[in-house]
This record gives structure tokens, C-alpha cells and sequence, in this order.
């Protein structure tokens, strides 16, 4: 099929090679412009870019698809179908209708749960025991189009978001791979997502990112790994020159109990409001790598009952 991808994390990286590989014709990459990045802050362009000029493929950046414009160009590319994977940009009415057969979204969550930004950070934060990816026709609607179809994945104690992440990739890959082979030869059907069940999983924001040890501990072991690695939990502690913000990467939920945010054990075990947690991954700043809890509270020189606020 003649295919217009458009996509811009490593998430959609594996899509975009399946369907190469697959014999799909791509007569286009969209994705977002070349950012900033590094120490020397130069221009870097997305995953999905460096892997459609190993492709040979033509790439499009455009700021807007909401002129007409950028609709001629989208046109003049004689798309079967559009191809969508975490692309970072909402696609207008005048987009949707242009390729033949539509445009088939890969969504990283089992919907109609978690439509929106953040579906794999929210799952995980929210204690889900399972997420999926799935692949949905898409309409004027946020993640509101009927799905053609689904795989699960369980989300097992202390999984971070980077380990669900990296498990739907691939999985996602194939699903719409599945989906175009069925869509070429005319056996893709679609069922409407019900009404009941609706969560939108909201962008994620630094404010989240202080960990509150009044909550419950394994709500709270959820919330550290759903922002694994990025924006990453923290804490703050004064571990010798003052107050020091450390990021923690994972969490399981443990026994103990105490005042909400004391050190219980040399393990690395800090209280909650019911129950505790024991911090498995942090990372000091400037102390390159992660550590344990154990070796955390045996570098940092803490003893039970010191505050981590």
C-alpha cells in the first residue's frame, strides 16, 4: 500500500520499520521539526526523521497541517493510507478525509481508557494491572475512533513506564502491520469504543514529580515508577550540604510504617500514610549512574528515622 507516516518518539521507530520492510510503499514522513538538544544545544532531528533519511524517504516538518496548503501538499502524496504513531500534532478534518482508507492511529493504551497524552505514564501511575496498545481509525475526536484491533500487556510490580514503553514497541509494530495486510485486502473490520470506561490520561507535568508520602504505599510506588525515567520522582533531603533533590526511578510497595516520609531501614524503606515503600533505583545528581536504596542511604550516610521530604 501507499503509505503517508507520520510519527516522532522512538515509540513510533519500529512502526515506520515494519512497514518498510513489509514492502509498504512510505511516500512521506511527517514529523516534528529538528529541537535543541545536548551540551552543545545543536539542531537534532526526531528518531522517526533519522530513521526516514536511512529510508531514503522524503520528510515533512510542517508547524501546521491547518492551511490549505498543507492539505495540497498531503493530496499531492496519493495515500492509500495514513499511518499515525505518537506524531505530536492534531490532524485536522481536511487530513483525516484524504487518504483512501483513512488514518489508523497506533494508541498506547487499551482504549477507551487513557485517551490522550500520556497513556503509558498514566497507566502505570494509576496502579493498572494491564495496558495494551491498539490500533483505531481516527476521527476529528481525541482517540475517540473505532479500534481495529488490540494486544495486552500486564504490568507487572515495580515495571517503570520506560519498561512498558519498550514492551508495547515492538508489539505495536506488528499490530499494525496485521492491520495494513488486512486493510489491503479488504478484511479490517472496526468496533466503536464503548461509552463506558472513558480516562484521559493528561499530559504529565513537573509538579507531579515531587513524590507525597501521605498516600498509600503502593499508590505511591505506582506514581514513582509511572514517571520513570522522565520527568523521573523526586525527593529532597539534606544528605550533608544542604537540601538535595534525588531523583527515584523505582519503587516497590514494602512493610513498615512510621511517620509519612522517614528512612525505616538501612534498604532504603521509607514510610506512607499506610504502609511504606522501598526505593530499588535512585539518582543523585552529578553522581553519575543509579544506585539501590541500600547503597543510597550507605552513601548518603543516613540512619533510620531521618525525613526525606
Amino acid at each position: 500500500m501507499r503509505v503517508v507516516f507520520m510519527g516522532t518518539p522512538d515509540f513510533a521507530v519500529p512502526t515506520l520499520a515494519r512497514l518498510a520492510a513489509d514492502g509498504h510503499t512510505i511516500a512521506a514522513v511527517y514529523t516534528r521539526a529538528p529541537a535543541r538538544a545536548g551540551r552543545g544545544m545543536s539542531l537534532r532531528p526526531s528518531p522517526v526523521h533519522a530513521l526516514a533519511d536511512s529510508l531514503g524517504v522524503p520528510v515533512l516538518t510542517p508547524s501546521t497541517l491547518r492551511t490549505p496548503d498543507a492539505a495540497e501538499t498531503f493530496a499531492g502524496h496519493g495515500a492509500d493510507v495514513a499511518v499515525v504513531v505518537a506524531y505530536g500534532m492534531l490532524l485536522p478534518q481536511a487530513i483525516l478525509d484524504l487518504p483512501r482508507h483513512g488514518c489508523l492511529n497506533l494508541h498506547g493504551s487499551l482504549l477507551p481508557r487513557w485517551r490522550g497524552a500520556a497513556p503509558i505514564q498514566r497507566a502505570v501511575m494509576a496502579g493498572d494491572a494491564e495496558s495494551g496498545v491498539g490500533v483505531m481509525r481516527m476521527e476529528a475526536g481525541l482517540d475517540t475512533g473505532p479500534v481495529a484491533r488490540e494486544a495486552r500487556v500486564p504490568i507487572t510490580p515495580g515495571m517503570t513506564a520506560s519498561e512498558l514503553h519498550d514492551a508495547l514497541m515492538p508489539l505495536g509494530a506488528g499490530l499494525m502491520a496485521e492491520a495494513l495486510a488486512a486493510l489491503d485486502g479488504g478484511a479490517l473490520t472496526f468496533t466503536p469504543q464503548p461509552a463506558e470506561g472513558v480516562v484521559y490520561a493528561h499530559k504529565i507535568t513537573n509538579e507531579e514529580a515531587r513524590i507525597d508520602w501521605s498516600g498509600d504505599a503502593a499508590a505511591v510506588a505506582a506514581h514513582i515508577n509511572g514517571l520513570s525515567p522522565f520527568p523521573g520522582a523526586f525527593l529532597e533531603a539534606d544528605l550533608g550540604k544542604g537540601a538535595e533533590r534525588v531523583k527515584v526511578l523505582r519503587a516497590l510497595p514494602a512493610g513498615g510504617a512510621g511517620e509519612p516520609g522517614t528512612l525505616l531501614d538501612g534498604d532504603g524503606t521509607i514510610a506512607c500514610g499506610t504502609g511504606a515503600v522501598r526505593l530499588t533505583e535512585l539518582r543523585r545528581a552529578g553522581k553519575g549512574g543509579s544506585a539501590s536504596g541500600a547503597e543510597f542511604v550507605r552513601g548518603a550516610r543516613l540512619a533510620p528515622g531521618a525525613r526525606l521530604g
